[in-house]
């Protein structure tokens, strides 16, 4: 492979795809001739393997667009020079990205970042400098997850998710400014649920994060007010998907009164919910009404439904069931969609996609 780097005959090359199907776990260590081309690469790829301790090669991807690290194992202060070294990157996916300590991005580019963490190993993105981040993916965060992501400065964050509120724990604290658009330190940690929400200070205009309208989240049917309790650090959304999550029953949470009031965002700003692996069960009907009666701005529902689940006759009387004159949105309309297919799958492979304004719509 070394030789086969060395020819002249991919001098000016543009496109590398490194996967090793074995794993980074094979030990396979990158030789250095993988980045003599670092000056010409639009697009590279590496799977499944190890980056040497120290590269002395020069780093300097001056066209590099789009970076793919799936399934490796890099250094922190090898990533951290790669990265320094990309000038044009506008997409990063980090896919089981094994790495001593944080993983710190800075880049004035970036546009998108996916982050997936493997192991069960707790794991932290940090993401110091990103004044152009619009969305930041976060396909199957499962169960077994424990990642901490910081966010320094991200001050056109727009797309977020999805994760679930029935295996994680989402919270923001030590927010230090008078407005997310000027500057901001937040901070949201997901790890494995032993109460939720917990600990968490009151939201206010000062610490919420009001760059982001588009929201997608998992959870099952019981968990309305955890649900609730992570708008509320998002006042101005306007579109939000829930996927219920079968296997996340066991989470529920202890009963509690919900405030139609809060979030604001229900007040203000959110237009479009999309309900995932709906079913019709008695504690989803509740679940949507919550939306149906106090969502002011409403204009659409979507119901993602199974096969196995939908036909006319369910149509007509889940329509029956909403159909409620008390509705806080006179205009909002209900659609139901016979759909099967996984968020997370669609979301992994959209995410160097910016033409595409809405990763979480199948």
């Amino acid at each position: 492979m070394e030789s086969w780097l060395d020819s002249r005959a991919i001098v000016n090359l543009q496109e590398l795809d490194i996967t090793n199907y074995a794993g980074y776990k094979t030990g396979y260590t990158l030789p250095q001739s993988v980045f003599r081309s670092a000056s010409t690469l639009l697009v590279a790829k590496i799977m499944g393997c190890n980056f040497p301790d120290a590269i002395t090669c020069s780093m300097n991807f001056y066209l590099l667009n789009q970076l793919s690290l799936d399934c490796v194992s890099i250094p922190a202060n090898v990533f951290h020079g790669l990265l320094s070294g990309c000038h044009a990157l506008e997409s990063l996916a980090m896919l089981e990205v094994h790495a001593a300590g944080c993983l710190r991005v800075s880049s004035t580019t970036l546009r998108s970042i996916g982050f997936r963490k493997g192991s069960r190993r707790k794991a932290e993105l940090v993401l110091e400098d990103t004044p152009h981040l619009e969305r930041l993916l976060l396909p199957y965060c499962d169960r077994n997850n424990s990642v901490t992501i910081r966010v320094i400065w991200a001050p056109k964050l727009q797309i977020f998710g999805p994760f679930s509120t029935g295996a994680c724990e989402l919270r923001v604290f030590q927010v230090a400014a008078t407005d997310i658009i000027q500057h901001s330190y937040m901070e949201i940690i997901v790890f494995d649920v032993g109460c939720f929400l917990q600990g968490m200070s009151l939201v206010s205009s000062t610490n919420s994060i009001c760059t982001v309208k588009v929201l997608a989240l998992g959870c099952s049917e019981h968990q309305l007010g955890a649900v609730l309790d992570v708008l509320m650090w998002f006042p101005c959304l306007e579109k939000l998907y829930v996927t219920f999550h079968a296997h996340y029953r066991t989470f529920k949470q202890n009963e509690q009164q919900c405030d139609p009031l809060h979030p604001v965002c229900l007040q203000t700003h959110l237009k479009r919910v999309v309900f995932k692996l709906f079913k019709g069960s008695e504690q989803q009907i509740e679940f949507v009404m919550f939306f149906i009666l106090y969502a002011k701005l409403l204009k659409k529902i979507e119901f993602h439904v199974c096969g196995d689940y939908y036909n006319n006759e369910f149509v007509a009387r889940q329509r029956a069931l909403l159909k409620v004159g008390n509705r806080a949105s006179r205009y909002a309309q209900f659609t139901f969609r016979n759909i099967s297919g996984c968020t997370d799958d669609h979301v992994t492979k959209h995410i160097h996609d910016l033409s595409l304004p809405d990763p979480f719509r199948l």
